[in-house]
């Protein structure tokens, strides 16, 4: 199924996303070798597109990003470390959304992707997360991440136009899914393959941010093209179904 979106207009989705194709990298300094990154043909979103990602009442949690805004206290552009105290005082989304603080990363303009390994210091690309350790048959049910930029620059949410769910059943189409644990490792093979994957890219303005089934679909951050760092913080949890909420 991929991603749906709960946005209020085509246009307030258009003016903001654009998409690309997924590309495999290898011997990149800094990064892991095999990992996915939105290519460089970016190209604005279509009717279709817009219309093919928009969420209705049917839509399920497992597949669904909601955009939303929270109001930010005013702080120096070049305080970051006031940025990530602010975090662990956020009552987010006036306590409406996901409200376990996992924590902050700071970013610095222009990367491509953002999230390291931290055993390896290297980034990793487009991935799944693994917090639950969910099982295919349930990693539908996984807790959703909360994600706000703090600034003081933009940013950008990567997200892959399928789940991980529909590439392991392609990957692995005559085999028993039922005890398989999806990886970030599934994604890449998936591409390796020659099977169609592709990134949508969101831009997120100081205040911005995303709620995710971040298990469930392949994703990263990115500043490319941007020159400003931004401090990212991440809630996760359960919320509540999401129908008649308001969406940036």
């Amino acid at each position: 199924m991929g991603p749906r979106l709960l946005f209020r207009t085509l246009d307030d989705l258009r003016g903001r996303c654009d998409i690309t194709s997924v590309q495999q990298i290898r011997d990149k300094p800094g990064y892991d070798d095999a990992a996915l990154v939105p290519g460089s043909d970016w190209a604005p979103m279509t009717s279709d597109d817009t219309e093919h990602l928009r969420a209705d009442s049917a839509t399920p949690d497992s597949t669904l990003i909601e955009l939303v805004h929270q109001p930010l206290p005013g702080l120096a552009p070049d305080d970051l470390a006031g940025r990530r105290r602010t975090a662990a005082l956020l009552e987010p989304m006036d306590g409406y959304r996901p409200a376990t603080l996992l924590g902050c990363a700071s970013s610095p303009g222009d990367r491509l992707t953002t999230t390291e390994d931290h055993t390896t210091g290297r980034r990793i690309g487009l991935h799944v997360d693994n917090f639950d350790r969910l099982s295919y048959a349930a990693r539908h049910q996984g807790r959703r991440r909360l994600c706000l930029n703090l600034g003081p620059g933009p940013r950008y949410l990567l997200i892959c136009d399928h789940d991980v769910q529909e590439i392991c059943r392609a990957l692995y189409a005559d085999t028993d899914l039922k005890r398989h644990f999806p990886h970030t490792e599934d994604v890449r093979r998936y591409v390796v393959a020659g099977h169609p994957l592709r990134c949508l890219r969101i831009r997120l303005e100081p205040g911005d941010g995303y709620i995710a089934p971040t298990e469930f679909l392949p994703h990263d951050g990115s500043t490319a093209g941007i020159d400003k760092p931004s401090v990212a913080a991440f809630w996760l949890g359960r919320s509540p179904n999401v129908t008649g909420r308001g969406t940036t």
